[in-house]
Order: structure tokens, then sequence, then C-alpha cells
């Protein structure tokens, strides 16, 4: 397929955590805040005068100083980004508003706080208790969660405007960007698809690290091509998988799965689109900041949330997109250590295979994947062997 005109542009965002693009809004006077997780609302911290950011350590060498501190236990995430701090890489920061998502995180951040890795006036950390059910309590707690340790602090540190109307206009750029990369993403469920998994991971990605105004008059003439490229007369892909799982800012990963032969056609994973990417819808009768937290705790497939419904939810979630979106395997990937997708990925595997029948390949994997030799073997390994079951009418 023909190139797309912006792709080498957005690769080259996400080639550093402080990209061009927040410099320059920096430059225009705006204050960068930093989030971990999608149970942080990032809408709340994209208001005026304020950009959020998802942090991530591209590049990443040595954890040899971070895993002193976080012990070689934790999850390579964490301890990328706390080597990452440590090397003074986030110093473009202006805070960082923080949920508790796991242990693992939560010690990251605690250490950045702790080695004092940001020693700018003014700076400071926030750290949130989010549900781990989806019902009216935890949505209770979530609503004053989200308003003290995000809106008041923005409003008493920055001065930012925090009333219903500055939300609402939030979540109408918020959604402006959701729309986009939806109509992006659904050109992956085409049965030749003329956007790749690899191509599309990019695109979802820079809207996560960069201020989201900048990049919409891209977006949109990265829609405009889509709409009339031409995808390769024949498939180069063997199968399409949706990809499930732990956090993946390693736009190699996807790579590496489409080099193998498997094209990914839906992304459920942190830093994905699904869910993340999908439109916040208002009503008139109740104030936004309810309506936001409720969006967020409801939409989230994260298996911090234990509720037997939630449970059920995700792999009905998966086997959704993967109808949806034409998947005919599941990869479930799991960073190595990452305790809450550690026992999704058995649980949530067993039913895709079981249940809903689709041929399953689990890994965990490191957090820079880099070229890994065995990583690919087992990717080509189950595409064969989804090519073989084909063969045989579908049978195990």
């Amino acid at each position: 397929m023909k190139d797309l005109k912006h792709l080498y542009y957005f690769e080259r965002l996400l080639d550093d955590a402080d990209n061009e693009l927040i410099r320059q809004a920096q430059a225009d006077g705006l204050k960068c805040i930093g989030n971990v997780c999608y149970q942080t609302p990032e809408v709340l911290m994209d208001l005026d005068g304020t950009f959020t950011v998802r942090l991530r350590a591209p590049r990443s060498g040595s954890l040899d100083i971070s895993t002193y501190y976080l012990t070689s236990f934790l999850c390579e995430y964490s301890r990328a980004l706390l080597e990452r701090a440590i090397e003074g890489g986030y110093r473009f920061l202006a805070c960082m508003l923080v949920p508790d998502g796991c242990t693992m995180i939560n010690r990251c951040v605690e250490n950045m706080e702790l080695l004092n890795t940001n020693d700018k006036e003014g700076f400071f950390y926030r750290y949130l208790e989010v549900p781990m059910k989806s019902d009216e309590n935890a949505l209770n707690l979530y609503i004053s969660e989200c308003k003290t340790k995000i809106l008041d602090a923005l409003h008493d540190n920055f001065g930012v405007d925090t009333s219903d109307e500055a939300l609402r206009k939030a979540v109408e750029k918020h959604n402006k960007i959701c729309r986009l990369i939806t109509e992006i993403g659904n050109f992956r469920k085409e049965a030749n698809p003329r956007i790749t998994g690899y191509e599309f991971h990019i695109i979802c990605m820079v809207t996560y690290v960069c201020p989201k105004d900048m990049l919409i008059e891209k977006l949109e003439e990265t829609l405009e091509e889509l709409k009339t490229r031409e995808p390769d007369e024949k498939s180069p892909y063997r199968a399409r998988v949706a990809v499930v799982g732990s956090e993946i800012d390693d736009v190699d990963m996807i790579k590496l799965i489409e080099d193998s032969g498997a094209l990914v056609v839906a992304d459920r994973f942190c830093f994905g689109s699904l869910p993340g990417r999908e439109e916040i819808i208002l009503n008139d009768e109740e104030d936004a900041l309810t309506q936001i937290c409720r969006h967020y705790m409801e939409a989230s497939q994260c298996p911090r949330h234990m509720n037997l419904a939630k449970v059920n939810g995700r792999k009905e979630f998966v086997n959704k997109i993967a109808k949806e979106y034409g998947a005919e395997g599941i990869i479930y990937e799991q960073m190595k250590f990452c305790d809450p997708w550690a026992y999704e990925r058995v649980t949530g595997s067993f039913d895709m295979r079981e249940k809903y029948g689709y041929p399953v390949l689990t890994i965990d994997r490191p957090y820079a994947v880099g070229n890994s030799g065995q990583l690919r073997t087992r990717v080509q390994a189950f595409v064969e062997s989804m090519e073989i079951k084909k063969l045989h009418g579908g049978k195990k």
C-alpha cells in the first residue's frame, strides 16, 4: 500500500517522551499533566490551560537503578518509568496525577516523589483511590476523588477553570479526537483492510502522548487519505488477530506480530482504542463530572474491576470486538510480573478458547520487545496452527 503521508511524522513524535508538540504547547503557556493509567480520566486534565500525556519510556535500556529501588519482581513498565524519571526524563511535567491502579505503578510514582526526580518549583503529586467495582458506591468514591485530586488540584495550583461548562467543553474536544480515531480504526473491519495494525497503533498512540488539539488537522488529513487508499490486491497476512492485555506502548510489539503473518485488527490493551477512544455522551440532567466518571467506570475493561459482572463482561467484550473486527484468533499478552493481567490472562484465555471457540496464544513479555526471536517464533507457530485448523474445517 502507498505510505500514509503523516505516518513518519507520527512515528517521530513517539521517539521521545518530551516530544516537539509538548514543547510547543508549553511555549504557548500550557501546563503538562503527567498520568499513567486509563483510571485517571484524561478528559479532566485536558482543560483550558492544561493538557495531559500518558507516560512512557521509549528507547529504554538498562533498568539497573530502578530495579534497585523496585526489585526485579515488578513489571518493567513501572521500572522503565522510574528509570527514566531518575534520568531526568520527565522534568517537562508540571505535576503528576495517578491512580492506585496497581501496587507496582504506585510504588513507581511514590519512588519518583521520594527521590525528588522533579524538583521544579510548584511540582506536586496526587494519588487517587479508584473503583474496584462498578456500582453506585464506587461511583460516589470516584467522583469525590476526581474532584479533590484532579479538579481542585488543578484549580488551586494553576488557576484552571474546572466549572461544569469547562468540563463539557473538554468533552467536546475529547470526542472530536475519539471520532477521528474510531473512523480510522473502522477500516480494520474490512476483509482486506487499507490500514495495518502497526499504522493504527502509531496513530492512536500519539493521541495519548501529545496535546490533542495539535493533532486534529493531520488526523483529519489521514482519515481523508484512507478513504481513497487502495489496499494491496493480495494481503500479505495469513490470519487476523485481536491483541488483548496489559500496557503496550512499544510499537515494535505490533510490528513483530504483523511481521510474523498476523494482522492486528483489534487493540484491547492499555494505550489502545478499545476502550479509550470512545465518545463520552453527556446529557443536560446531570453534572458533567458525574457523567464523565460513570463513563470511565463503566467503559473500563481493566482487570482491577473485580465484581462478577465486570469479570464476565471482559470476556464478552473480547468476543464482541473479535466478531466485529473479524479476528480469527486472540493473543493475550501480559507484561511480565503484571499481577492484574496475570490472572486475567489465565481466565480470559481459557474462556475464549473453551467457551467462545477461538484459537488463543498467551504470552508474557518484557517492556521493550525489540526483535525477540523467541516471541516471533511463538507468533509464527500460532499463525500456522490457525491455518491448520482452517484446513480441518475449524476443528481443534
